[in-house]
C-alpha cells in the first residue's frame, strides 16, 4: 500500500484575497514576505524576553543613595519603591538571577529538542505554537502584579515553561529562511537580517520601561501581546517552503547557523563531489546525530567561542538595566524607565555590528 502523499497548500492567510491570484506572487516577493514574516517573528520574540531585565530594579531590594542626587524622569521618586516581594528581601538579587537560570536552564535543553521536533512537523504550525506559547507565559507573569502573587514558585514555573516555548522560534525561523535562499549575497542579507535580535531588545526594552510608571505588570502584558499577535500573523501568511506556492529552487544549500550570528560559510553539495555528507538527492539531506555533529570540522571552536560571546551578551541582556539603575554616576541614580532605555545603546551596536559583518562576509567572498 502506498502512503499518501499530502498536496502543499499556501498559508491561509492568502485566501483572504482570492482575487490576487497566486500566479502573480513572483519569488522576490515570496523572499522578502519571508525574511520579513522572520525577522518579526523573531524579533517578538527577544521582545518578549527584555521586561524580567527591565523590572529586576522594581522588583528586587532598593539602593539606598547616600549623599548623592537624584534624577528621575518618572513618577515614582527614589525612597518610595519598596521591591515586590519574594524579590525585595536581602537576597532578592538571588532570587532574580533564579529566574533568570530557570529561563535560560529551560532554552538550552528546549534547543536541542526544538530542532529535532521541527524537522518532523509544519514549521509554521511549530512557530505559531511557540509565540503564542511565549506571548501567553509572558502576559501570565505580568498578571503576577495585579493578582498580588508572591510566591517564589509561580514566578519560576512561568519562566521554565517560557524558556521551552522560546525555544522553538530560532530553529523554525532559520530552517524557513534557508529555504529561501541560496549562497548569493547570503552574507549581507543575513548579516541584516541577524539584527532581529537586536531590534527586538529594543523594542522590548522602551515598551517596557515607558509603562513602568503604570505598574511592572504592563511590563509584560505589553510584549506579551505584541508576540501573540504576531504569532497570529505568522500563521495566516508564513510560506515555509517554495513547494508550497508552487515554486521550486534549484541548488538550495543548508548551513548550520546559530542564534544572533551571521551564518557560515558552506560549500554546495554537489553530485559526485565528495565530502562528510553524500546524497543521492542533493535537494534533501540526512540528519546526523549529536556526538557526530561535534566531529564536524570547526564546529567545536565555533561553538567554544559562541559560548563566551553569549555569556557576555546575556549578562548585558538580563543585568545592563539593573546596573545602571543602581550604579550613581556623578552622584546621580537614574530613574527606572531611563535606566531601561539607556540600556538599547548596547543593542544599538549589535545592529551595526551584526550589518557590517555580513557584508564583510559577503566582500570576502567576492
Amino acid at each position: 500500500m502506498q502512503a499518501k502523499t499530502l498536496t502543499p497548500a499556501p498559508p491561509p492567510g492568502f485566501n483572504v484575497f482570492p482575487s490576487h491570484n497566486s500566479s502573480h506572487r513572483t519569488l522576490t516577493f515570496y523572499q522578502i514576505s519571508v525574511l520579513l514574516l522572520t525577522f518579526t517573528a523573531y524579533a517578538s520574540f527577544h521582545a518578549s524576553r527584555k521586561p524580567p531585565s527591565i523590572v529586576k530594579s522594581v522588583l528586587g531590594p532598593q539602593i539606598q543613595p547616600h549623599n548623592t542626587t537624584s534624577l528621575q524622569f518618572d513618577d515614582s521618586p527614589m525612597g518610595s519603591d519598596t521591591g515586590w516581594a519574594p524579590f525585595n528581601g536581602s537576597d532578592g538579587v538571588h532570587r532574580l538571577g533564579e529566574l533568570d537560570l530557570a529561563f535560560l536552564s529551560a532554552y538550552s535543553i528546549g534547543m536541542y529538542f526544538s530542532g529535532h521536533i521541527g524537522d518532523r512537523m509544519d514549521l509554521r504550525l511549530f512557530l505559531t505554537f511557540g509565540m503564542l506559547g511565549s506571548g501567553f507565559l509572558t502576559v501570565v507573569f505580568g498578571l503576577g502584579y495585579w493578582l498580588k502573587v508572591h510566591i517564589l514558585g509561580f514566578f519560576l514555573l512561568v519562566q521554565v515553561f517560557c524558556g521551552f516555548f522560546q525555544s522553538i522560534g530560532w530553529p523554525c525561523v532559520v530552517s524557513v529562511v534557508g529555504n529561501w535562499f541560496g549562497k548569493s549575497k547570503r552574507g549581507l542579507i543575513m548579516g541584516v537580517w541577524n539584527s532581529h535580535t537586536s531590534v527586538g531588545n529594543i523594542i522590548g526594552s522602551v515598551v517596557a520601561s515607558s509603562v513602568l510608571g503604570f505598574g511592572w505588570g504592563w511590563s509584560f502584558v505589553l510584549p506579551g501581546i505584541l508576540i501573540l499577535v504576531m504569532g497570529i500573523v505568522v500563521y495566516l501568511f508564513l510560506v515555509v517552503n517554495p513547494e508550497d506556492v508552487g515554486l521550486e529552487l534549484h541548488g538550495k544549500e543548508v548551513e548550520m547557523s546559530v542564534e544572533g550570528m551571521p551564518l557560515v560559510h558552506s560549500e554546495k553539495i554537489e553530485s559526485g563531489e565528495e565530502g562528510p555528507v553524500q546524497s543521492e538527492n542533493t535537494d534533501s539531506l540526512a540528519a546526523i546525530g549529536f556526538l557526530e555533529a561535534w566531529r564536524l570540522p570547526s564546529v567545536a571552536p565555533f561553538a567554544f567561542c559562541l559560548f563566551f560571546s553569549k555569556l557576555v551578551a546575556y549578562t548585558f541582556l538580563y543585568w545592563l538595566p539593573f546596573y545602571i539603575r543602581h550604579t550613581a554616576v556623578a552622584g546621580v541614580h537614574l530613574s527606572h524607565k531611563t535606566a531601561g532605555i539607556l540600556s538599547t545603546i548596547f543593542d544599538v551596536g549589535g545592529v551595526t555590528g551584526g550589518v557590517l559583518a555580513g557584508r564583510s562576509w559577503y566582500a570576502e567572498l567576492d
